[in-house]
This record gives C-alpha cells, structure tokens and sequence, in this order.
C-alpha cells in the first residue's frame, strides 16, 4: 500500500491530535481518518476511485482546525541515500 497524502490538525497530545492519509493499494483507495496520535483509533473508508476518496477526504479536513498537509514517507524511509 502506498501512502499519497497526509493531513496534520496541527495539534499535539493525544486528545487533540487528528489525522488523515490517503492511500492506494493497486486500484483501490483507502482514506484513514485517526484520533489520537500513532496510539489513537482509526477510521476506515475503502473507494474504488481517488475521486470518492478525495471527496471524503475534503469532508473530512472541514471545520475549524488548521490543516497541514505533511509529505509521505518516501518509499526507501527517510535515511540518507543508498550509494
């Protein structure tokens, strides 16, 4: 599964931290909605196109908080690069 996006409300702690990540596994679309940070419960949507997956995502990052997106892990990790 390849993460594409991700979305930070900007919040720290446990009980304020949300997030949302947009993936794909081969023709399908999952979107995670998390409260909570890594330890917190999770949400989630599974789409047959990145449309629907967008359009929960955007319903979603509505409201009051101050999203960020966040850029996805890059594939190989965040190291440094492989000589």
């Amino acid at each position: 599964m390849e993460q594409r996006k991700h979305w930070w409300n900007g919040k720290w702690g446990r009980l304020a931290r949300r997030d949302v990540f947009l993936r794909v596994d081969g023709d399908r679309w999952h979107v995670e909605q998390r409260a909570g940070g890594a330890e917190g419960v999770s949400r989630f949507y599974e789409y047959d196109s990145a449309d629907e997956a967008e359009e929960t995502v955007r319903a979603l990052l509505e409201g009051p908080d101050g999203w960020r997106e966040l850029s996805p892990r890059p594939p190989g990790g965040w190291g440094p690069p492989s000589t």
